[in-house]
């Protein structure tokens, strides 16, 4: 695909996000591989940057090993995340922000020293600080929310917001821990932990695999989302939201 191709559907995909206007997929009329579908989501995310967005992080996809078999992957995606899409838990979700919006019950991770490489699972302890329950705001670009992987990975991965609850010592474990979606008080989604590939410190693992191979800045301060641990529900106008990881407490946000 040539460099021209490149930036003007980066810049399709920025204005259709700016303007919470579904655009039709990238794929029905170009053929574009998954590198090149990496680089229009670093052009699209610069946008961004220039209107004085800042990055705050990086988000996982296909990380539970169903979706990604499902998917025909073999490994996960990831988008990155800038302030302007970070809400407090408690605050209210503008829906005029969004096309089609879907939440996810998630953990996040918060980094207290520069990644620059793989790191392993024993390595954690020296990199991450702190881990929160979070909610993530998925919303495709795309009509319909119909896309193919190069697609959705263009479209920064569909992210769209994120909610985060208090931060949390890191404990031993995060394995076999309830994680639960409610709206209002009815429980939408709800599964183990261990549905975040098989257990969740491994997202940091791969999030630092795919930082590294991308050259993508990876530093302190910076957050890391883990994957979503259930299938993402619709968002429904005026019914509180909240995520609740066990041991980890939950947040919330009330969609407007």
């Amino acid at each position: 695909m040539a460099a021209m191709d490149i930036s003007s559907i980066a810049l399709q995909l920025d204005l259709a996000a700016k303007n919470a206007k579904a655009t039709e997929q990238i794929s029905l009329t170009t053929t574009f591989s998954e590198e090149e579908a990496y680089e229009i989501q670093r052009i699209s995310l610069e946008e961004r940057y220039k209107r004085g967005e800042n990055f705050v992080g990086l988000k996982l996809g296909f990380t539970s090993f169903a979706k990604m078999e499902q998917m025909g992957v073999h490994d996960m995606i990831w988008g990155r995340l800038t302030d302007d899409m970070l809400y407090a838990s408690g605050e209210e979700l503008p829906m005029e922000k969004f096309i089609h919006p879907r939440a996810e019950p998630e953990i996040a991770f918060l980094l207290k020293k520069d990644i620059d490489r793989e790191i392993s699972l024993e390595e954690i302890p020296d990199y991450i600080l702190a881990c929160a329950p979070a909610i993530e705001i998925i919303d495709s670009r795309y009509e319909n929310f119909k896309f193919s992987l190069e697609d959705v990975i263009a479209d920064n991965c569909s992210s769209a917001g994120f909610v985060l609850g208090a931060w949390q010592p890191l404990p031993e474990s995060l394995n076999d821990l309830n994680i639960s979606l409610k709206f209002d008080k009815e429980v939408k989604q709800e599964d183990s932990s261990n549905a975040i590939l098989d257990n969740p410190y491994l997202s940091v693992c791969n999030a630092s695999r795919l930082a590294a191979k991308y050259k993508q800045d990876f530093k302190v301060g910076d957050i890391l989302l883990a994957g979503a641990a259930t299938p993402a529900v619709f968002i429904e106008s005026g019914k509180k939201i909240t995520a609740k990881v066990e041991t980890l407490g939950s947040c919330t946000i009330l969609p407007k």
